[in-house]
């Protein structure tokens, strides 16, 4: 069994041990809330305690940087959404499960089995009540009209669906006591919001696509159900949401994944011009506010000293943003990292996170590597939850970062990233080493688009983070016994289905796919 706990000492005075047993027993009778805002498609570079050139000014995030922990090297398991949010709620790596690539879309199943632990079941069974407000992305079994049922289908079509019946293996069958929110991203039908385990209305109707930046395609969409309004709501509903839970002697866990600022881009008036980016730059300022929205309810129900809040996003900021205009105005949304959502380059998914906690957590900059999936590990050692070998495979206890940013032992042996194509890299401390001729994504050199100069390319790449963090010098030759080493840590997780220690589980679906051919073969 693995055990999620950081402190142990062989021998210590009898006094300090009664003081740590005091500690921790308080800690279990006055066990933290924890809100996990998750953004959408938002850069590292956009928030302006990640980037001092930054050409938004994110007042609030930088607040939270000012009182808590920014890690400068977090990084979501994906640099792409489904996959991320799966890693996030499972502590799991996404290519463990049935999908292999891409994301889910508005009527796909789930890729989450009932059966799985989850975050929210996890923290449930420790005490907490739950609560998901927001982008679910993960699939759900919506109702089906008589004879539409397709049971073997990945996905339903628009017309199999009744929205006067429940859904099945969603948020509720997954640990969380309340849900609000849509199923797939805000740019995907159906446009329908459920509220636990029902749709909220049974008027349907159809709405066209949207070009350009507010972007979105053309399908059902409930008579409530406003995208301009989406984000708002939303805000609304979580503040509301902390207000009737802070004098609850009950801790609670809230799960606020913002459908911004992916597109449609759609700032309110009072945020349009207001940082002469364009609405990209201007809906971030809107996300900012919501994170301050939040902070206020925390402060105002005086519940914020003992409230772990967390700040991150699912991947680095997408094309749909304008990231090449925004950086001819100097703004550079990913940052100096090369490459931006979909990539295995670290603009896909190094992602500004912060962990504000006033009572417990250090304040100042942590600069090891992290993943989001380690969360899980974290708040289960914070309720001294020991976790089971089939659970969080992939979830290290970062609780000592949080609490000191500059802990002098690495936690995280390595990080896998993984591509929109599923292509893979892998990360151990300076090193990273990408299985791929190619970006795996959306920028130079893409796959399926520049393929005569991709094929002229070396088939992996290895570069030195610490020397060259804009993946620009290619030295797998000069260094063939980093990529062997690298290359067989890789092989090692994906054989025994894990990353942490522990026994050896079984991934979903197989061992054997098309992404991993080649990294399962030795040289």
């Amino acid at each position: 069994m693995k055990t999620m706990t950081y402190l142990g000492f062989l021998s210590a005075p009898l006094c300090f041990c009664q003081h740590l047993q005091a500690q921790n027993n308080s800690r279990q009778t006055n066990p933290p809330n924890i809100i996990f805002i998750l953004a959408d498609d938002m850069g590292y570079g956009d928030v302006s305690a990640f980037n001092e050139h930054s050409g938004i000014t994110t007042r609030n995030l930088d607040e939270m940087a000012d009182n808590g922990v920014s890690f400068t090297d977090a990084h979501s398991c994906s640099s792409v959404s489904t996959p991320t949010r799966y890693g996030i709620i499972t502590g799991r790596y996404n290519w463990r499960s049935s999908l292999k690539s891409g994301v889910l879309y508005g009527y796909s199943r789930p890729i989450i089995p009932t059966t799985r632990s989850t975050i929210a079941s996890m923290l449930k069974q420790n005490g907490y009540t739950t609560a998901c407000i927001g982008k679910w992305h993960l699939g759900w079994n919506w109702g089906t009209k008589a004879g539409h049922e397709k049971p073997n289908a990945n996905a339903l079509a628009e017309e199999d669906v009744d929205y006067s019946k429940p859904i099945t293996n969603g948020p509720a069958d997954l640990g969380f006591d309340y849900f609000y929110g849509f199923c797939g991203s805000l740019d995907m039908a159906p446009y329908v919001y459920v509220e636990n385990s029902q749709p909220t209305t049974t008027q349907i109707q159809t709405i066209a696509k949207s070009g350009g930046s507010a972007m979105w395609r053309a399908g059902a969409i409930g008579s409530d159900f406003s995208h301009q309004e989406c984000l708002p709501n939303l805000t609304r509903r979580a503040v509301n949401y902390v207000n009737q839970h802070a004098q609850n002697k009950q801790p609670f866990f809230l799960y606020l994944p913002l459908p911004a600022p992916h597109t449609p881009i759609l700032p309110d008036e009072r945020f349009k011009g207001k940082t002469g980016l364009g609405d990209y730059g201007d809906f971030v300022l809107m996300v900012d506010d919501v994170v301050g929205q939040i902070r206020k309810a925390l402060k105002d129900n005086n519940i914020s000293e003992n409230t772990i809040l967390i700040f991150t996003t699912d991947n680095g900021c997408s094309p749909a943003g304008g990231i090449d205009k925004m950086a001819q105005k100097g703004h550079r949304a990913n940052y100096i990292w090369r490459g931006m959502k979909a990539d295995l380059f670290d603009g896909g998914h190094r992602v500004p996170t912060i962990v504000e906690w006033p009572q417990r957590a250090g304040k100042g900059k942590c600069n090891q590597t992290v993943c989001l999936n380690d969360f899980y590990a974290t708040f289960a050692a914070l309720n001294q939850y020991q976790i089971k070998e089939n659970e969080a495979e992939d979830s290290y206890n970062i609780l000592p970062l949080i609490e000191n940013p500059g802990y002098p032992q690495t936690i995280r042996e390595a990080v896998v990233h993984h591509s929109i194509r599923g292509e893979f890299a892998i990360r151990k401390g300076e090193w990273k080493l990408l299985c791929s001729p190619s970006s795996g994504g959306w920028s130079y050199p893409k796959p399926n688009v520049d393929k005569e100069v991709i094929a002229t390319l070396p088939p992996i790449q290895l570069y030195n983070m610490k020397q060259d963090p804009g993946e620009k010098n290619n030295v797998y030759q000069e260094h063939p016994e980093v990529v062997q080493e690298l290359k067989q840590l890789l092989q090692k997780y994906i054989q025994n289905g894990r990353s942490t220690p522990g026994t050896v589980q079984k991934n979903d679906a197989t061992n054997k796919w098309e992404q991993i051919k080649g990294i399962m073969q030795d040289d």
